[in-house]
């Protein structure tokens, strides 16, 4: 082997920036989000220094802010085709979540809950409400039930895919099916009247 076969090939810029939010995502996962994650705790999980870590994001703040972007950015193009909602939604966020449960975590967990960055899961959250929305407008009983339905069913299939990594992820297909017949439920209950 000679002298060049045996140094390791340095990253590109690009794909050095790639595996430091790789790995940011893991350890702000691991850690519990922003607040109780050192950036020292991120060069570590990315086998870097802190100084290479300040050569691609200006402070703690600016790479979880690329984190839970990139995060949105992945979870939009698994659950839209064309930019709209549809039947590819659900089965398509919960293979994200499958193939990225820390992402699916920061951006739906600890964003959420960190003061800093609720805004980010707010914003997310209502995007996904008002994507649901005109469906629901076509069938519900009325426009608050519309809203209704638009809320709870963007909460539900959260909650019930966190709540499926949670439990080990078990047989993905089933938990599709069983995801859209609590869908189905919601609705019902925003379509039929109730007398």
């Amino acid at each position: 082997m000679t002298d060049e076969e045996a140094r390791p090939r340095r990253m590109r810029r690009e794909e050095r920036r790639e595996q430091i939010l790789d790995a940011a995502t893991r350890a702000f996962a691991t850690e519990g989000g922003f607040a109780s994650t050192s950036l020292d705790d991120v060069a570590a999980e990315s086998g870097v220094t802190r100084m290479i870590l300040y050569r691609h994001f200006d402070s703690k703040t600016d790479l979880y802010e690329a984190v839970l972007e990139r995060a949105a950015l992945r979870m939009h193009a698994a659950t839209t085709v064309g930019g709209e909602l549809g039947e590819h939604s659900v089965p398509g966020m919960l293979k994200w979540a499958s193939a990225d449960p820390a992402g699916f975590r920061l951006l739906f967990h600890y964003a959420a809950k960190e003061p800093e960055f609720s805004k980010d899961f707010t914003e997310i959250r209502q995007a996904m409400v008002a994507a649901l929305l005109p469906h629901m407008e076509e069938t519900a009983v009325s426009k608050p039930w519309a809203a209704w339905a638009a809320n709870l069913a963007t909460t539900m299939v959260i909650e019930a895919i966190m709540a499926w990594l949670d439990a080990g992820r078990p047989d993905e297909d089933q938990a599709v099916d069983r995801i859209a017949r609590a869908l189905d439920g919601i609705y019902q209950a925003a379509t039929e009247n109730v007398s």
